[in-house]
């Protein structure tokens, strides 16, 4: 296994791409964590930590969606846009120094 911390750097900031490729936070680090797992040190670690935070994501807004009717839902969503966009951009600098990576509230279900 090969040490490469751009590929993760990378893998962490394709979180990012939701608006130009539908699901695309999901698509990207699912197909860098399935191809590259095995060839890069650490990858598979930071690949299943973003997609069990992508999927909480995921998770946390279908809950929020039907709260809007209530008011709390548009809270919920935008505190969910916003932790979507700063731990990846957080996570991919931590991600540099070789540091862990940190997703609050996050579902482990790829262990």
């Amino acid at each position: 296994m090969k040490q490469d911390n751009q590929t993760i750097v990378l893998m962490h900031l394709s979180q990012l791409a939701t608006p130009i490729i539908a699901f695309g936070s999901i698509l990207i680090p699912l197909i860098m964590w399935f191809t590259q797992k095995e060839k890069i040190k650490d990858l598979d670690a930071h690949g299943k930590m973003i997609l069990n935070f992508q999927f909480s994501l995921l998770i946390y807004s279908f809950v929020c969606i039907p709260l809007i009717f209530v008011g709390v839902g548009i809270l919920g969503l935008l505190v969910i846009l916003i932790v979507s966009i700063v731990y990846p951009i957080k996570n991919a600098i931590l991600a540099s120094n070789l540091q862990a990576p940190e997703y609050p509230l996050c579902i482990h279900f790829l262990k």
